[in-house]
């Protein structure tokens, strides 16, 4: 019997088991993230989108991985959402770029140096829970969905996740993009 399961019951799922994190944890297997990320073939490629994480989500630190850009001298890209619209607007991370949590506690850029979607060359991609087909299920609300669509077609699309893979979600529809990776603390899944 392969297990199936649809949007809705993985958000809950996964929100109760990221709940049952400890900040230790988290901090652990996020850094387990960021070195399977080394082994990762990116490092070529210059424009790199991060999201800032949300502590109160239990998301995955990406601290660790600004590190690894940022020592690669990598151009690092944060973005700034539009709850209206549903659009994101991308900024360069400089040290100059002041972040600030929206009333969402999402960390934004409050201004800076606008870059188009069409510039960026890998997307480092939030997510609740993914399956072996690289479908992923975020909070709903589709701003990867559509940020991802304005991307070049061979941008990189990399999940980052504390849990390995679901076997299939059942409820995938076509504006839902695909990833090419999805990196866990134990692996680098490939789609």
């Amino acid at each position: 019997m392969k297990k199936m399961k649809n949007k809705t019951a993985l958000r809950q799922k996964y929100k109760a088991l990221r709940n049952s994190l400890s900040e230790n944890e988290i901090e652990e297997m996020s850094l387990a993230v960021a070195n399977k990320i080394l082994t990762l073939p990116i490092w070529e490629k210059t424009y790199f989108h991060i999201f800032l994480h949300i502590t109160e989500q239990k998301e995955v630190n990406t601290e660790f991985i600004l590190h690894l850009l940022s020592g690669k001298d990598k151009e690092i890209i944060v973005s700034k959402a539009d709850f209206e619209t549903r659009n994101m607007t991308h900024f360069l991370l400089t040290d100059n770029t002041r972040i600030k949590k929206n009333a969402y506690n999402i960390p934004e850029p409050i201004d800076g140096i606008e870059v188009p979607s069409h510039k960026i060359d890998v997307v480092f991609v939030p997510l609740l829970a993914f399956d072996k087909k690289g479908h992923r299920v975020g909070y709903g609300k589709g701003f990867y969905d559509k940020f991802l669509s304005e991307c070049k077609p061979d941008v990189i699309k990399i999940g980052l996740s504390f849990f390995e893979p679901e076997e299939l979600i059942t409820d995938v529809f076509e504006g839902d993009v695909k990833l090419d990776y999805c990196v866990t603390p134990n692996a680098v899944h490939s789609f």
